[in-house]
């Protein structure tokens, strides 16, 4: 049984899968109390299952962008569990999480959210077969409509200052907010396949993404 870890944001999300296939999940507001929430709800999650952690098979963990502290309490949580219990790690971007939802879309799907100071992280990604367009990076939300050739489906964090500039784009369609809701069964199934096909991360080498450096310092953290 596998066991998905997701906290790039304050949406968190933790799921256990059989080869990729959906078993339980929980997906929940979680602010910035990863630290306090996160193990004790996979532990729920197991109980729910009727399972524990020697149960465990691998481990898949979101790596980001995102929120610095959530992204850094999600990670490390699963390096220990994968040493500890001498299970295979993969690391999958949040982005690329938030585009695979919707990878039946016949054409690009760009996967977008909020990385304050007025920009967006986003990235792109198409499917036959599932591949990267345009990597992470940063941009004013002005900015993006340019980048974009349809069919287009935007998805994630599209606040209304993106919307306003996307609307009226020819092929260029918005997701509802209740389809971008990015869950630890997407990164069950992209996991697994990731593990399928032999992209294992030495979990003392898995790092965070970061677009920026983060805006908070050791001194200041503590």
């Amino acid at each position: 049984m596998e066991l998905s870890i997701d906290t790039a944001s304050e949406l968190a999300s933790v799921a256990l899968s059989q080869e990729g296939a959906l078993v339980a999940e929980c997906t929940w507001r979680c602010r910035r109390n990863h630290s306090v929430e996160l193990l004790p709800s996979v532990d729920r999650l197991l109980v729910q299952a009727s399972a524990d952690r020697a149960s465990l098979s691998a481990v898949f963990v979101s790596t980001g962008p995102g929120m610095y502290t959530g992204l850094r309490v999600g990670i490390a949580t699963a390096m220990g569990l994968a040493r500890a219990l001498g299970l295979p790690l993969v690391g999958v971007g949040r982005l690329e999480l938030e585009a695979y939802a919707h990878s039946a879309f016949p054409g690009t799907v760009v996967a977008v959210h909020r990385a304050g100071r007025g920009e967006l992280a986003w990235a792109s990604y198409a499917g036959g077969p599932w591949r990267e367009v345009e990597p992470a990076q940063l941009s004013k939300p002005e900015e993006l409509p340019r980048r974009l050739t349809g069919p287009v489906l935007v998805v994630g964090e599209v606040d209304e200052m993106l919307r306003e500039a996307l609307a009226g784009l020819p092929n260029v369609v918005v997701a509802a907010p209740s389809a971008s809701i990015r869950r630890a069964g997407t990164l069950a199934a992209l996991g697994y396949e990731r593990m399928s096909s032999g992209a294992v991360s030495e979990p003392a080498l898995l790092r965070p993404v970061y677009l920026r450096p983060p805006a908070i310092g050791p001194q200041e953290e503590r």
